[in-house]
C-alpha cells in the first residue's frame, strides 16, 4: 500500500511540478522597478498556467521597432540608468522585453508551444537592424559576462585592412611568418593553439584583426573581453566552447582571441593560475574540444624562455609567432626619415606616434621601459 501511494504522490509531482515546491518572491528596497517586472513576468510560467517558453536576443533593434506583437496589452514599463523593461499580455501568452541601448532580449511565456513560438515570432521578425557591410571591414563577435545578462555575445563591425596593406608594418621574419598563417585554410589545421608573443606595441592585435578579414570565409572570430574570468568559470567556458552559435551550425571554425594573458600562460602559471592553464589547454587539444571546430588565438607580452612549457610544445600551436619591432633599416623605410629612429629601430606604435608628431626622441631598445609604447 505504501508503494502505491508513493507511485500516487510521484505521478502528481510529474503533472504538477509547481505544487511540490511553494514559491515565494520577495522585493525590498535594493530591487529595482525593472526587478518586480521581471518577477511579475515568471508568475505565470512558474505557477504552470502557461508552462511553454521561448526567447531570443537582438544584438541591433530597429529605430522605432516595439518589439510588441499585434494586440498586445502593456502592463507595466519601468527604466534603470541602463535598461528598459515591459510587460505585456495576449489571449493565452504573456511577453517580457528587456532593452539594453541597443540590444534587447524578448521571452514569450504562453499555455502552447506553438503559440509561444509564433508570438515571438510576431514580436521580433524583422525587428533587428543590420548595417550594411563595408567591404573593408570585419564582422566580430565579443563575449563578457553581464551582471545582468550572465554570459553574453554581441558584434561589431571591425576596421582590418587586407594583409597586402599592412605587411610592411612588420619585420622580415614576422611578415614571412603571418604570410603562411594568412593562407591558412580548414584542411591545413594540426595544432588549436596560436600564439603571439612579443613587447607591447609591435601589432599583434592590429594583425588578429587582419587575420579576421583573412579567414572570415570560414572562421568566425570571437575576442574575449574577460578572459581571467572565462577559465576560472565552468559555466562561461562550456557556453563559449559547447553552446551552438552562428558559427558551428553550419559548421564554420571559431577562433577565440584572448589578449594579454600573461598570467595564464607564464612558466609559473599552474601555481598561480590554478585550473585555468588545464582548462585553456584542455580547450585545445584535450576532451573539452573534441568534436568542436575551436581555435584559440593568445597575445602575450612574455618572452618565449617565460612561457610555461606545455603551451608551447610541439603539435599544440598551429602557429607561434614572435612579434618584435623593426629593424632601423626597415623603420626608416616605414617613416620615409631617419628623424626619431634609434639604432635598434622601432615598435609599430612609436612609428605612428614619430609619423604624426607626438614621438618622444629616440630611444634605444634595451632602454624602453615594458610598457613603453601603445598596444596596437
Amino acid at each position: 500500500m505504501r508503494g502505491r501511494s508513493l507511485c500516487r504522490i510521484m505521478d502528481a509531482m510529474s503533472a504538477n511540478p509547481e505544487a511540490t515546491l511553494p514559491i515565494r518572491l520577495n522585493v525590498d528596497d535594493s530591487d529595482s522597478p525593472s526587478d518586480v517586472v521581471d518577477v511579475l513576468f515568471l508568475g505565470r510560467f512558474a505557477s504552470g498556467e502557461q508552462p511553454f517558453s521561448h526567447s531570443s536576443s537582438i544584438d541591433r533593434v530597429k529605430s522605432g521597432a516595439t518589439l510588441l506583437p499585434p494586440s498586445a496589452t502593456v502592463l507595466r514599463t519601468a527604466r534603470d540608468d541602463d535598461r528598459s523593461a515591459t510587460l505585456a499580455e495576449g489571449d493565452g501568452w504573456t511577453l517580457l522585453i528587456s532593452r539594453w541601448n541597443r540590444s534587447a532580449d524578448v521571452t514569450v511565456t504562453a499555455v502552447s508551444e506553438e503559440l509561444a513560438a509564433k508570438v515571438l515570432r510576431q514580436a521580433t521578425d524583422g525587428a533587428e537592424d543590420e548595417p550594411e557591410p563595408v567591404p573593408e571591414n570585419v564582422t566580430m563577435g565579443f563575449w563578457y559576462v553581464s551582471p545582468r545578462r550572465g554570459p553574453h555575445r554581441t558584434t561589431r563591425q571591425i576596421a582590418a585592412g587586407t594583409w597586402e596593406e599592412v605587411r610592411p608594418n612588420y619585420t622580415a621574419p614576422v611578415a614571412d611568418a603571418m604570410d603562411r598563417l594568412m593562407k591558412v585554410t580548414p584542411e591545413d589545421i594540426a595544432g588549436r593553439l596560436l600564439l603571439l608573443h612579443g613587447p607591447p606595441g609591435t601589432g599583434k592585435t592590429s594583425a588578429l584583426r587582419t587575420l579576421a578579414r583573412s579567414w572570415r570565409d570560414w572562421c568566425q572570430v570571437d575576442c574575449v573581453l574577460d578572459p581571467e574570468r572565462l577559465f576560472n568559470d565552468v559555466g562561461y567556458l562550456m557556453d563559449i566552447a559547447i553552446g551552438e552559435d552562428e558559427g558551428t551550425s553550419k559548421g564554420r571554425w571559431r577562433l577565440l582571441l584572448l589578449e594579454d594573458c600573461d598570467e595564464l600562460i607564464r612558466g609559473e602559471a599552474k601555481h598561480t593560475a590554478g585550473q585555468a592553464l588545464s582548462r585553456l589547454l584542455n580547450l585545445t587539444d584535450g576532451l573539452l574540444g573534441q568534436g568542436r571546430n575551436v581555435l584559440v588565438g593568445v597575445t602575450t607580452n612574455e618572452d618565449l624562455e617565460r612561457l610555461h612549457p606545455a603551451v608551447v610544445r610541439p603539435g599544440r600551436c598551429l602557429a607561434r609567432i614572435e612579434v618584435g619591432p623593426l629593424t632601423r633599416e626597415e623603420s626608416v623605410s616605414w617613416l620615409g626619415s631617419e628623424e626619431g629612429v634609434g639604432r635598434d629601430g622601432a615598435t609599430l606604435a612609436e612609428l605612428f606616434a614619430l609619423r604624426r608628431g607626438t614621438g618622444p626622441a629616440a630611444i634605444p631598445a634595451r632602454d624602453r621601459g615594458p610598457d613603453a609604447g601603445l598596444y596596437l
